[in-house]
């Protein structure tokens, strides 16, 4: 037993459904549930539709280069130690402590938004009180089993794929006449989207909406971080991006679809959810009671992912020995506790923060954690170009890959180019600058204590990493 906890190994039980559903549950949330509200009143429905189009575009380049890494390294930590190996040992360190920032003030969040859903059914309880009950159970699903976590994700998110898939299908009769609009209007059909012009605002509020756009869909790249602890790899990950992907295109696109051509622009945005405005638009019964049911296990979802990625990210860390060697210990279920009770206390912490501070140091934070998400998927595609580009010095042929992102070197190129370009976006929006002022310097911390430390940690006695 000592023996396997020193070694740190993890087990191998995640299937292709709990793989599918992780990244999907990493996606569903609340980018698509309250962001797109703005984004349609920033740029107009066709913008929003574009934007949204463009974002799929970086989503497929990005997986299509991670595919290819974890297919050939199925590694948990993924896209940290591709960009250890390949881009250097600091940039590798730089991208886990963003990717952990990023999820450990998700976690934070969650609990607390958790807390103000439970409220609309139970108002004399506070809010703490259920913050508390979350955290307990979410420790709890991820400190059992990762097999005990996948499956309690699996639910999660297969909750939440219906109501889009119902959205969309009940959305789109209403556009189109099939459901009659409970006001007894006529049809919008396409009006709505055409109403204001195709462009509104000009072209340059969706470069400016691109970061928040790429954070909607970020939770895709789970499926890199879990290939080490999932069963044959090299053929459940291919299958898991070609699905997530397309399922990703539909039910955004036409997610947004219908949120644009039912919510007229003016309006988008001014409610809390714009899809209980439509809800209520097509006279389904109990909208609201229906979407914050949904809306709570979606933040649930996200509260789930959020520890088993940010405890990975510690446990890999120091498995690749930049991090005290405690942290690589499992248990005998093959769970890293102590990673994941050090993740759970900075989510803790988060949401501390967001209740004492929520205009200084969590808005802070939360401008990093977005920052962040672009950053590790530009870290992906330029691992991935040093990647081939080795294998193909070395003489190997493309044969002996078993996942080929490609159209290299366009695909790693292109999709380094856009995420840089949506960084670039954040500038012009004042609201959103923060994410540089605060994400930039972060960057410069990590780079500056991962040489501070390397000796320490260095020093400590060898364990064997898997």
């Amino acid at each position: 037993m000592q023996t396997q906890q020193e070694n740190g190994q993890l087990k191998r039980t995640m299937k292709t459904r709990h793989l599918i559903m992780l990244s999907l549950g990493g996606v569903i949330g609340t980018g698509l549930f309250f962001n797109t509200g703005y984004i349609i009143s920033t740029t107009g429905a066709a913008g929003t539709l574009l934007a949204y189009l463009i974002g799929a575009l970086v989503v497929w380049l990005v997986m299509q280069c991670l595919g290819e890494l974890s297919v050939a390294m199925p590694e948990t930590g993924a896209f940290h130690v591709y960009a250890a190996r390949y881009l250097g040992p600091a940039t590798g360190y730089t991208v886990a402590w963003l990717y952990w920032l990023t999820w450990t003030v998700a976690l934070g969040s969650s609990f607390t938004a958790a807390g103000f859903c439970m409220q609309y059914w139970f108002p004399q309880v506070p809010v703490w009180t259920w913050c508390v009950v979350f955290c307990v159970v979410i420790f709890g699903l991820n400190v059992i089993s990762t097999r005990f976590f996948a499956e309690g994700e699996f639910w999660f998110s297969l909750v939440k794929v219906i109501t889009i898939i119902a959205f969309i299908i009940l959305g789109g009769a209403a556009v189109f006449g099939f459901i009659p609009m409970q006001d007894g209007s006529p049809a919008p059909g396409l009006s709505n989207i055409t109403a204001e012009g195709w462009f509104p605002h000009g072209g340059l509020p969706i470069l400016m909406t691109m970061v928040a756009v790429n954070f909607a869909f970020s939770g895709t790249e789970l499926i890199g971080i879990a290939a080490g602890e999932t069963q044959n790899p090299h053929k459940v990950i291919p299958v898991a991006i070609r699905t997530t992907i397309a399922r990703l295109i539909i039910f955004f696109i036409g997610t947004v679809f219908v949120l644009a051509a039912l919510i007229p622009m003016q309006q988008a945005g001014v409610e809390k959810s714009p899809f209980v405005l439509v809800f209520e638009k097509v006279g389904i019964p109990y909208a609201a009671d229906i979407f914050n049911f949904v809306i709570l296990t979606a933040i649930l979802s996200a509260a789930n992912s959020g520890l088993y990625v940010s405890g990975r990210m510690l446990w890999s860390l120091s498995n690749e020995k930049t991090l005290p060697r405690c942290f690589a210990r499992v248990n005998k279920n093959g769970v890293p506790l102590t990673a994941l009770s050090v993740s759970m206390l900075g989510g803790v912490l988060a949401l501390f923060s967001s209740v004492i501070a929520p205009d200084t140091v969590f808005v802070a934070l939360s401008a990093i954690s977005g920052f962040a998400v672009v950053a590790v998927w530009i870290s992906i595609c330029a691992s991935h170009f040093v990647f081939r580009r080795r294998h193909l010095q070395s003489g190997q042929p493309l044969s002996a890959l078993q996942y080929r992102a490609p159209w290299y070197p366009l695909v790693p190129v292109l999709g380094f180019i856009l995420c840089v370009v949506a960084c670039v976006g954040l500038w012009f929006d004042p609201s959103q600058r923060i994410a540089l002022y605060c994400g930039l310097p972060f960057v410069a911390l990590c780079y500056g204590a991962y040489y501070l430390t390397r000796n320490m940690t260095s020093q400590e006695p060898e364990h064997v990493a898997e």
